[in-house]
């Protein structure tokens, strides 16, 4: 499973080719979010004609377990997905950005 840094993720973030999923529930998204599109983790699966196949996806939640979920469950629908765990999650990104 490929991942990126909070660091190596605020660099890329004004690239167009980056798009972003965070996989936390709604209250969670509301009290604190970097702008990606909100699909928690229970719909992932369902919603996966949302994240684009020719992108690097960038899925990330509070810690980074959910999204390392999130991520193992998408790969074995669609392998082509160019997906990538933030290491850390919200967490590590509040504190290092």
């Amino acid at each position: 499973m490929m991942s990126i840094t909070p660091i190596e993720l605020k660099l890329l973030l004004s690239d167009p080719a980056i798009f972003l999923v965070d996989v936390r529930e709604q209250h969670e998204h509301d009290e604190y979010n970097i702008g990606g599109l909100l699909i928690p983790l229970g719909e992932i699966v369902s919603r996966i004609h949302e994240i684009p196949t020719d992108q690097k996806v960038v899925l990330y939640c509070k810690r980074g377990i959910r999204s390392m979920i999130a991520i193992q469950k998408l790969q074995l629908k669609n392998p082509e997905l160019n997906l990538f765990n933030l290491s850390g999650g919200m967490e590590a990104w509040k504190t290092s950005c």
